[in-house]
């Protein structure tokens, strides 16, 4: 149930961002929505959500919701799959977002003597002045490394004695097949990892927590609300405690917009609470995830929301069945032999008729062709398709110092 306090911040946000932001006058116009309509929790159902293709048609700027001479830096997303959507920050905003990064940080176990190596990307991209920063309010020692060289990076973690690693998972395992190629793991004292901006599987978490000797905290962000640091993982690893003072999460159905009871996976839908730049109201990450009930062992007294099990647009349909990434992660835990990276190659035959490949990297001493029968078996049990696989050996497969391209599909080429 929705507190008092927080839907008051919920009704000063929305009237906020209705008289302030070009881009939600807009949207509320056209819906017939008035800033005095907000009376009760049950209305916030009534007011329409938004996501990043309707903010990529307020490009460059429509969202802002301050004067120009507020603004102190801009961030935006990638941009890799269309218009690029751009994010305005006030100095209150850094300021917030720093406080949530620290708050993401001090959870994971960081602290004033802990070397801090930031390796994710700088510039637009939120991720590594994130970091950087939340370290820094935390009294930590940022080594803000940034993204590639990776003779650099493990010559770094060792010059300096890096305790904390903040990567992407891709990177993480990356970095972790090199100390064990190089045989460098007694030169390095990692002792945490900080994951983020990437789904991943408990094979490939197991393996980086294998290789590296580390714990390793799951952090959830996105450029549109602030960037990494709205959730992360704390000791007990039973999902992630998410800020509930400056952020409120809803859960809906992807398909309908209906809003869903704890537990139940749906699309999470966020609502920041005090961001004063490019505030958001309902707005559909496309993020596929629970709310927790409960409270967490470990005492926090902040809510918390599973992992992210996969995005409504990651979807992979073929055969007239919808599969998601988090699915075939799911199936591969399950096979003996099969280790953390895979790709899917979706094409068509000769005849027309779509197939997918699901390429595979095995452990070394298994037999190709036991793994390739056993994936294929237990993809069909779980799954309901019957697939081609490839079992490779590991390594094989690409690696990245950003994000792991997994879905290849050759079908509209």
């Amino acid at each position: 149930m929705m507190k008092q306090e927080q839907f008051e911040k919920f009704q000063r946000a929305f009237q906020y961002a209705a008289k302030n932001s070009p881009f939600y006058r807009d949207v509320y116009e056209a819906a017939g929505i008035e800033p005095g309509d907000l009376k009760t929790p049950e209305d916030i159902q009534k007011l329409p959500t938004t996501d990043k293709y309707d903010l990529r048609r307020a490009y460059p700027l429509g969202i802002q919701a301050v004067p120009d001479e507020e603004v102190v830096r801009i961030h935006s997303s990638s941009g890799t799959t269309g218009q690029p959507v751009i994010i305005p920050y006030t100095e209150q905003d850094v300021e917030t977002w720093g406080m949530m990064m620290a708050r993401c940080m001090k959870v994971a176990g960081v602290t004033r003597q802990d070397r801090v190596q930031i390796t994710p990307g700088y510039g637009l991209w939120t991720a590594g002045i994130g970091f950087q920063r939340g370290a820094e309010m935390l009294g930590a020692m940022a080594i803000p490394t940034g993204p590639g060289n990776t003779e650099k990076q493990l010559q770094m973690m060792m010059d300096l004695h890096t305790t904390i690693l903040c990567a992407t998972s891709s990177y993480a395992l990356l970095l972790a097949e090199e100390i064990t190629h190089r045989g460098i793991r007694d030169k390095i004292h990692l002792q945490h990892a900080i994951i983020g901006s990437e789904r991943w599987g408990d094979k490939m978490r197991s393996r980086i927590i294998g290789e590296l000797g580390v714990d390793i905290f799951d952090i959830y962000g996105l450029t549109e609300v602030y960037g990494p640091g709205i959730s992360v993982s704390c000791s007990e690893h039973q999902g992630l405690h998410y800020w509930d003072d400056q952020l409120y999460f809803e859960i809906l159905d992807p398909d309908t917009g209906k809003v869903l009871p704890e537990g139940e996976l749906g699309e999470l839908t966020i609502t920041t609470l005090t961001k004063q730049g490019a505030p958001l109201v309902r707005y559909r990450t496309h993020d596929l995830t629970r709310l927790l009930p409960g409270k967490c062992p470990c005492g926090l007294k902040y809510p918390r929301h599973d992992i992210i099990l996969g995005r409504t647009d990651d979807m992979i349909k073929i055969k007239a069945v919808n599969i998601y990434p988090g699915q075939i992660e799911d199936v591969l835990k399950e096979v003996p032999g099969v280790s953390s990276e895979y790709q899917v190659v979706l094409d068509r035959g000769a005849d027309y008729k779509d197939f997918m490949l699901l390429r595979v990297e095995r452990e070394p001493g298994t037999d190709p062709a036991a793994v390739e029968l056993a994936v294929k078996k237990r993809f069909k049990v779980r799954i309901g398709i019957a697939i081609e696989v490839e079992a490779v050996p590991l390594g094989a497969l690409p690696r990245s110092e950003k994000k792991t391209k997994r879905v290849v599909d050759k079908r509209y080429c």
